[in-house]
């Protein structure tokens, strides 16, 4: 029978336009081994992967008439080093210039020809360092049959060996065989069988032929979650923020970081959790960025950020790194007290909101989280974006994500990685959205923004340090 896709993830693809993509990616700074860390390096890494991840051979064909979802099929000219690509920084290259890079690299949508993923190795930086950075299509990366590459990819210890040549015998992808490709006749005819398990999907499987797709992509996002019907039913619009904004092609990124030990002194200090901490950073951040530009904020506004949250299935009794697949991350809406001038008292105010948010679900440890092997934040933040679309965007202005990672130290062949940025993608009418993970003692923000909303990104990453900063200094 044919591989078809499901209706979220089909929504994901008839939702997508040219200026707003819908795939996440990451920026992972490595340190270059003695031996070297090269495009060919990469390429014999991944290829000695590809194995384990058979829907990064497959590309989605479209039904005849929409009769039926799309489906996966085995892409028979599959080629690694399409997808495997090498960039350059005029060295040094400072992270200025590599966060501009991977702006224009995020905002060019994914060849829907091909299979839905892209690496690039960036050479150039300062120090010798190179930098990986991964788009991966929601539709891809589903967080149950599929995980993101950079899972793969990166291992606790060093593989290979200095003298080893790595490019050579590591590619057994050259032995796959792909199935033929089925031919209209037989994407009908397996059509009509679903079809016929499933009567009144063929219905609105040929409306959805006659009227936008957009229709049906968020009918199907409208019946994702019950959360997320409940909660539209429920909630009030988000107040306006220049962060709603309809989005053009063009895309900014900046970095931020911080030592994790930091924000668990502040958090021994003044109470609420590490994941309280983050979210009043961004508070503080979003706060200076909103006076730099001149707003005038009362003592009571607030930004409305969508949190999505991991949390357990109500029967799960335990937790183990399948159990995270077969679990859920809903979209929490949380009021940000922009307006607060005291840092913290916003800290006390967020606490309050978390608490209740996780009083009202069974969310997932931190600590059990990062128990997930590989680098289990990059799949949550596909799983974070998908809880984003859930929602319409008029109920919230930002989405900030935060993800626990490793505490160890990582690698990707011999090159150990040092620092990782997410990248989220943005809903058609959000300007920003904030990824955050921790790894080996750090916390990292990866804001992306629209090009024409958020020229500014750079102040706001600067703010970041500063709401940091201010927390540490404050006695409460």
């Amino acid at each position: 029978m044919a591989d078809r896709l499901s209706a979220l993830d089909a929504s994901f693809l008839y939702l997508e336009e040219p200026f707003v993509p819908m795939h996440v990616g990451s920026v992972a700074v490595l340190r270059r081994p003695r031996s070297g860390f090269d495009y060919a390096r990469l390429l014999a890494l991944v290829s000695r992967r590809l194995s384990y991840l058979p829907r990064y051979r497959q590309y989605v064909e479209s039904v005849p008439g929409h009769l039926a979802r799309p489906v996966w099929v085995e892409d028979g000219d599959f080629d690694v080093s399409y997808h495997v690509r090498r960039s350059a920084l005029p060295a040094p290259g400072t992270d200025e210039q590599l966060f501009e890079l991977v702006a224009r690299l995020l905002a060019r949508p994914l060849d829907r020809d091909r299979p839905l993923w892209e690496l690039y190795v960036v050479e150039g930086l300062e120090d010798g360092r190179v930098a990986l950075v991964t788009k991966n299509h929601q539709a891809l990366v589903d967080g149950t049959a599929t995980l993101d590459l950079g899972q793969l990819i990166l291992d606790a210890e060093p593989t290979g060996s200095d003298s080893d040549d790595e490019t050579e015998g590591a590619a057994p992808w050259t032995e796959w065989t792909p199935s033929s490709r089925p031919g209209r006749a037989r994407l009908l005819l397996d059509a009509i069988t679903d079809s016929l398990r499933r009567p009144g999907e063929i219905v609105d499987n040929v409306r959805s032929a006659a009227r936008d797709l957009t229709t049906t992509a968020e009918r199907a996002l409208d019946t994702a979650g019950d959360v997320a019907t409940t909660v539209r039913s429920l909630v009030r619009p988000a107040p306006r923020s220049p962060l709603n904004a309809r989005v053009s092609g063009g895309r900014v990124f900046a970095g931020a970081s911080a030592a994790l030990d930091d924000l668990r002194d502040i958090r021994r200090r003044h109470g609420g959790t590490i994941n309280d901490v983050v979210f009043a950073v961004v508070t503080g951040a979003l706060r200076q960025w909103l006076l730099s530009r001149g707003s005038s904020l009362e003592q009571t506004a607030t930004v409305r950020a969508l949190a999505p949250l991991a949390v357990r299935a109500p029967d799960d009794v335990g937790f183990s790194s399948v159990g995270l697949l077969d679990n859920r991350v809903d979209p929490c809406l949380v009021d940000l007290p922009v307006g607060e001038p005291h840092p913290v008292l916003r800290l006390q105010h967020i606490a309050h909101a978390m608490a209740e948010q996780v009083r009202a679900r069974r969310s997932v440890a931190a600590r059990a989280m990062v128990r997930v092997s590989g680098f289990a934040p990059a799949t949550m933040y596909s799983l974070a974006a998908r809880a984003a679309n859930s929602l319409s965007g008029r109920l919230f202005n930002v989405v900030v994500a935060n993800t626990p990672g490793p505490q160890h130290r990582l690698y990707a062949g011999r090159a150990p990685l040092e620092r990782i940025y997410p990248v989220l993608p943005l809903a058609r009418e959000q300007a920003l959205a904030v990824g955050i993970t921790s790894y080996e003692g750090n916390v990292y923000f990866g804001l992306n923004g629209d090009r024409k909303a958020l020229s500014d990104i750079t102040v706001l990453a600067g703010a970041v340090t500063e709401a940091i900063e201010e927390l540490k200094g404050t006695n409460g």
